[in-house]
């Protein structure tokens, strides 16, 4: 129970970072998905329950204050990417950090195009080369230089977790 609550408030902590700090900081009004990486993580680090857990929080809050009206369609989303990443908790090792990014990074790939397919394709706006070019790959670069950063303290929160026995 104490390891959800945690949980849960990481998911809330990212979502204000993500909303606040990092919309301040946005290049080209672009900012990285820190809820992204939260999810990837807790995925491959401890399993699709984990994933999906953590997922399923992410994307009910972008659902609750940004969903345009369609509740469930980003909590889908996240819940899918936490479910994916946990298929690759066996091969997970803390030391290694190409993998979390590798994960990270096509999740946020994954994450951008599902989106625009939904969001934008859907609505006859075709203009998917300019999508491309100004929101997915500057998201997925600026996403992958805050995972450097931010993924770090993510294995010091979950060590500690492990190591206090919340499991």
């Amino acid at each position: 129970m104490i390891r959800k609550s945690i949980e849960f408030v990481l998911v809330f902590v990212c979502f204000l970072l993500q909303c606040t700090l990092f919309k301040f900081i946005s290049l080209g009004g672009i900012a990285p998905n820190l809820l992204i990486i939260l999810t990837s993580a807790f995925g491959f680090m401890k399993g699709r329950t984990e994933g999906m857990f953590v997922g399923f929080f992410s994307g009910l809050m972008v659902d609750v204050l940004f969903g345009n009206g369609i509740i469930g369609l980003y909590t889908l989303i996240y819940t899918y990417i936490g479910f994916f990443n946990g298929m690759f908790n066996r091969m997970f090792f803390p030391d290694d950090v190409r993998l979390p990014i590798l994960l990270i990074t096509f999740s946020d790939l994954i994450y951008c195009f599902v989106v625009y397919v939904l969001t934008f394709l859907l609505r006859s706006r075709f203009d998917f080369g300019y999508y491309v070019l100004h929101i997915i790959i500057p998201e997925a670069v600026y996403t992958i230089f805050i995972t450097i950063l931010f993924y770090r303290l993510l294995l010091k929160i979950e060590t500690s977790l492990e190591r206090h026995g919340f499991e």
